[in-house]
């Protein structure tokens, strides 16, 4: 499962709302690819389909789409979003991670 906090739904919501998208129908597609300065890097978008090897979940009126193999990094993570003037935006708090760099947009396992 991945969880999404409050202020991360909400930054969500209008976002997808800007962008043509309805929170209550579309999804957030959340996935992870080879990169960044630890090997691995987030992904984060707005997609009106599901593929046939996404995993569905729902929290806090978010729709989450994760590509099957993607999972398998994300399992138990808390999607947030930190704004503000030192904000970094959307933050992935991965229990699996065990090393990320110092910008947070890239981990390894």
């Amino acid at each position: 499962m991945i969880k999404v906090s409050d202020s991360a739904s909400k930054k969500i919501v209008n976002m997808m709302e800007e962008d043509g998208f309805d929170a209550s129908i579309d999804y957030v597609r959340v996935g992870v690819k080879s990169g960044g300065c630890s090997g691995l890097s987030y992904e984060l978008k707005f997609d009106k389909e599901l593929g046939e090897s996404d995993k569905v979940f729902e929290d806090n009126n978010v729709k989450i789409a994760v590509e099957k193999k993607s999972f398998l990094y994300l399992a138990g993570t808390i999607l947030e979003y930190s704004g503000g003037l030192n904000g970094k935006g959307f933050v992935f708090n991965n229990p699996n991670a065990s090393r990320t760099c110092g910008c947070g947009e890239s981990f390894s396992l």
